[in-house]
């Protein structure tokens, strides 16, 4: 491997493992060399732009620390954060992502999204920052997240909502208080005081 190279590979590990290819070419880095440590498979390629050491663990959860990189405004929402909080047994397909109402959507090649544009209160409040694999991703909290795939139901679908609210009722992190107050914002705290209800 080329001097180059190494001094490549060392700003990347400087720099966690994960680096874009502007980051790269603005630290010194040059397009041949990136693409020659892409080809010899000591980077790989997370998403369009965004690569990471090879020599690295594996990611726990690459989609949605890609995602988090690519498009570090946005909040993972709705099923995938219902699936990152362990309150769904549905496989997300896609990245659920919500984006300031007016924001461009993202251009990732992989992994797909299916975004959703929040405005007000419903895009500011019960945003979370979790690391994962060194990486912060913003996710809606449990309260906020069971309120919104209420608010949703139409969309992700009747039996997820559902058992979404059913999981966190029997969770020992269960925050009625929580809960009502971010259905209030999500204007759906009728609909879920009738679940609760029948939900015992």
């Amino acid at each position: 491997m080329t001097t180059s190279s190494q001094a490549a590979l060392d700003l990347w590990r400087q720099h966690g493992g994960l680096l874009r290819t502007h980051q790269a070419l603005a630290l010194g880095v040059h397009p041949r060399t990136l693409y020659a440590l892409r080809d010899a498979g000591a980077i790989e390629a997370l998403g369009r732009g965004l690569y990471r050491l090879a020599e690295l663990p594996p990611l726990s959860n690459p989609d949605l620390v890609t995602v988090a990189r690519l498009a570090p405004d946005g909040v993972v929402c709705l099923v995938s954060a219902l699936a990152y909080h362990e309150l769904t047994t549905h496989i997300p397909h896609a990245v659920s992502l919500a984006l300031a109402r007016g924001a461009a959507r993202p251009r990732l090649a992989y992994p797909p999204l299916q975004v959703h544009w929040f405005s007000g209160s419903a895009w500011r409040e019960g945003v979370e920052t979790h690391h994962i694999d060194d990486t912060p991703v913003r996710i809606y909290g449990r309260a906020k997240s069971v309120a919104d795939a209420i608010k949703f139901r139409g969309q992700i679908g009747r039996d997820v909502a559902l058992e979404a609210l059913r999981s966190y009722r029997q969770s020992a992190r269960f925050d009625p208080t929580e809960l009502l107050y971010y259905a209030r914002l999500c204007r759906v705290e009728a609909i879920i005081r009738t679940y609760l209800e029948a939900l015992g």
